[in-house]
């Protein structure tokens, strides 16, 4: 059980974990076989965002490790997701869900043992030709269970009283994922991804700069987003993932050749906006020129019309590839045009008056997964408009 089990090959990981939520799988995507942490404070929303990746990503089969949690947090799984369909086999979601309970109530040494019996069944299923994702919450608590088991058998301690061995065990429970080709000649996959909770939000505690060491996605979630109900919160600027490039082929040969590029161009919007902010703190937003007005504009509509995304909303709860990227793509098509005139002479508060605008913040949740031709006609509308602005 501590000891992974045998494959013939390991792959180089190259297609998507898809989740249906925006900010990961646009910004910071999952590759199948991929590892990703997910750490954040108290409050944050790590067991809400694992909970939306356990409803729908598209992993063959969930294992699902409560390790330390809050015995209502399992208690919510097992009530909720009985009642939740599957979209893609229209069963019940708990039909390819496997849970391990191993709440704060119950003793130290299962606690311990909880993420091994998760990942051990996950290669057992992957051995089968699975594809299967590992939600551990929270590897945070998981270290706990260790620090307390080395303190009884008097083991020397390290950092904050964890034990020496710390990142060792970290780095084998990691390292356990994969794209393999079976013994069998099977092709099946384990992704794991673990939730951490830093005490305080202090991402530079042990836990979580061993396991940043060790994953290759990493979703920071914020206490500030969090506070003003930004859901997914994860921080664009602290988080990243490495397998951007190693997706890309699949999105475009599947979705859109140009997904790379529009996301590449949203990130420099972001980062400019994250500088400007600190004047708009400072003088406010009205001593900005228009240009940098729209830079501001711009990150507004990436921000609340593509990132925040409500896990209560029928329609905005799960967002298809092709989906996503048509939002991003009205979005970016109406700040280029938006630059264009303002470089023409045209007054930023004639482009925050275009009706088009209304209509592009309300469309996560106006326009639905098998209604993707609806975007065709708001990139007709975003054109129509910045014609008519001109002339």
């Amino acid at each position: 059980m501590r000891d992974g089990r045998p494959y013939a090959k390991r792959l180089a990981p190259s297609v998507p974990l898809i989740t249906g939520q925006r900010i990961i799988d646009t910004f910071f995507p999952l590759a199948k076989g991929g590892t990703a942490a997910i750490p954040g404070g108290f409050g944050t929303g790590k067991t809400v965002t694992q909970h939306n990746l356990a409803k729908w990503s598209d992993a063959d089969i969930i294992v699902y490790i409560g390790c330390g949690e809050r015995g209502n947090e399992m208690t919510g799984v097992l009530v909720e997701f009985p009642e939740l369909m599957d979209p893609k086999t229209g069963k019940t979601i708990m039909e390819r869900t496997i849970l391990i309970a191993n709440t704060s109530n119950m003793p130290v040494a299962a606690r311990e043992a909880s993420i091994y019996t998760g990942i051990t069944l996950a290669e057992y299923y992957r051995d089968m030709g699975y594809d299967v994702a590992v939600m551990a919450d929270s590897t945070s608590r998981w270290a706990e269970a260790l620090r307390e088991i080395s303190g009884r058998l008097e083991e020397m301690p390290a950092e904050e009283g964890f034990p020496a061995y710390l990142a060792t065990r970290l780095a084998e429970f990691y390292e356990r994922s994969g794209s393999v080709v079976t013994l069998g000649g099977e092709m099946g996959s384990v992704s794991a991804i673990g939730a951490v909770s830093p005490p305080g939000g202090d991402f530079s505690e042990p836990v979580t700069q061993h396991t940043k060491r060790f994953v290759r996605c990493f979703w920071g979630l914020d206490k500030e987003l969090a506070s003003a109900r930004f859901y997914p919160a994860i921080n664009y600027m602290d988080s990243y993932s490495e397998y951007v490039d190693e997706v890309e082929t699949w999105w475009r040969e599947n979705s859109d050749r140009d997904w790379k590029v529009m996301r590449s161009e949203a990130m420099v919007i972001l980062r400019q906006d994250d500088k400007l902010q600190q004047i708009v703190r400072l003088v406010g937003e009205d001593a900005l020129p228009d240009e940098q007005k729209l830079v501001v504009d711009g990150a507004k509509l990436i921000k609340n019309a593509f990132m925040q995304q409500s896990a209560f909303d029928d329609v905005d709860m799960f967002c298809v590839p092709a989906k996503q990227v048509k939002m991003m793509r009205i979005i970016m098509q109406f700040y280029q045009r938006a630059r264009i005139v303002i470089n023409q002479g045209v007054p930023i508060y004639k482009i925050r008056e275009l009706p088009v605008l209304n209509e592009i913040n309300r469309m996560k949740g106006k326009i639905g997964n098998k209604e993707i031709e609806s975007f065709d006609v708001l990139i007709k509308q975003v054109d129509d408009e910045f014609d008519n602005l001109i002339s």
